[in-house]
């Protein structure tokens, strides 16, 4: 007999009219029976069409159910909401700008059959383009914005790695912070109420948060590819580099509560896997070196150098002056340089802009609490 359990799958949303309707058709395509779902939305203070939209689907499904939330602080405080309701044994978190494909709850419920110490099954994520002649939009496709596999250097299927007993800056919200992010994640219901996870209500980081409540205790993880969904992104610069800033912003949280070591993590992207020196520091944290940091760190150099050449009018000056330069640009060109091979060409520097312009704001969110939490968050290079 086919694992059918009832399933709740939680969309929070707020001026959502751009993509809703386009997740809900294909949430209507995933392959499951109707009578043993429910779609839970919960809407946190929609000013757009999004409510009415929601309430004209409503009239044809029964199944959908809207929670308002008027004022609502946080994307987590409104999927604690929907938990208050929901009904499901298994519960499917996305969001509303994502496309489910057809085989989405299954391909993860087969994994949670198999196996009861597994808390959450992710999915991958892909991009569906709303635009086809949106800059932004196609700049997340090359990015492979939000995708699980890239994040982690490729992983196949499988099983996360286990938490660390002691866990390190980086092990948390850097390279190796392994999560699900709740576009396309399905926890079992049991597993969240045995240890009493809940959302926190900070702006963001929920998802990494809700991970590591289930990962430090003991539970499994495990990422199933073909349950994927494709994601509707931001179609301007201002909203990217927001949510930029914001996964920035969610880290220092995050160390704060499960990293207890003091420990400065320095973290060498240019190397062969990015191997960390742990510095005991008063301040925990981490700083990221790669191509971002230094074309910026030789510029500044360089500077310095071209004033002392000037003053000092020698040859070596001038040399150390030209050395600099190079390295600026060969960091400069190792930075951009697959920004090359994107569509069409001739968008080349909207390409290059855009890169440099979402680095800066996730660094920008790293260092936004640094001042009150004495916590630092140099974010990677991309």
């Amino acid at each position: 007999m086919a694992f059918t359990p009832f399933v709740s799958i939680i969309i929070p949303v707020k001026n959502f009219e751009r993509t809703i309707e386009k997740s809900f058709e294909y949430l209507l395509n995933v392959d499951y029976p109707h009578d043993k779902w429910e779609w839970i939305i919960v809407d946190g203070g929609s000013t757009d069409k999004t409510i009415p939209i929601i309430k004209e689907w409503q009239k044809k499904y029964p199944f959908i159910k809207l929670v308002e939330v008027p004022n609502c602080p946080s994307p987590g405080f409104a999927r604690n909401k929907a938990l208050e309701v929901a009904k499901g044994e298994f519960l499917f978190f996305t969001d509303g700008d994502c496309a489910p494909d057809k085989n989405w709850i299954k391909e993860m419920l087969k994994h949670f059959e198999r196996d009861p110490k597994i808390a959450a099954v992710g999915g991958e994520v892909y991009t569906l383009k709303v635009d086809p002649n949106n800059l932004v939009e196609a700049w997340c496709q090359h990015f492979r914005f939000n995708m699980v596999s890239p994040r982690y250097g490729f992983i196949k299927e499988g099983y996360y790695p286990d938490f660390p007993k002691e866990p390190l800056p980086v092990d948390i919200v850097g390279h190796r912070g392994y999560f699900f992010g709740t576009c396309n994640v399905a926890y079992r219901r049991s597993a969240m109420k045995e240890i009493g996870a809940r959302f926190w209500d900070l702006p963001t980081g929920e998802d990494m948060d809700l991970s590591y409540q289930h990962r430090s205790r003991g539970w499994k993880f495990y990422f199933a590819p073909l349950a994927k969904v494709d994601h509707m992104h931001r179609a301007d610069l201002k909203a990217l580099r927001k949510v930029w800033v914001s996964y920035g912003q969610a880290h220092i949280p995050l160390i704060k509560k499960y990293v207890k070591r003091n420990v400065l993590q320095i973290v060498f992207q240019n190397l062969k896997g990015a191997p960390a020196l742990n510095i005991p520091f008063p301040i925990k944290g981490f700083i990221y070196i790669g191509n971002f940091h230094l074309m910026h760190i030789f510029a500044l150099a360089t500077l310095v150098s071209l004033i002392v050449s000037l003053v000092a009018k020698t040859a070596f000056a001038w040399v150390v002056t030209a050395v600099l330069i190079a390295l600026t640009f060969k960091f400069a060109y190792q930075y951009v340089r697959w920004n090359f091979d994107m569509e069409p060409k001739s968008a080349f520097w909207t390409w290059c802009k855009l890169k440099y312009l979402t680095n800066l704001s996730f660094i920008q969110g790293g260092l936004k609490d640094f001042k009150k939490e004495k916590i630092l968050c140099i974010e990677p290079s991309f």
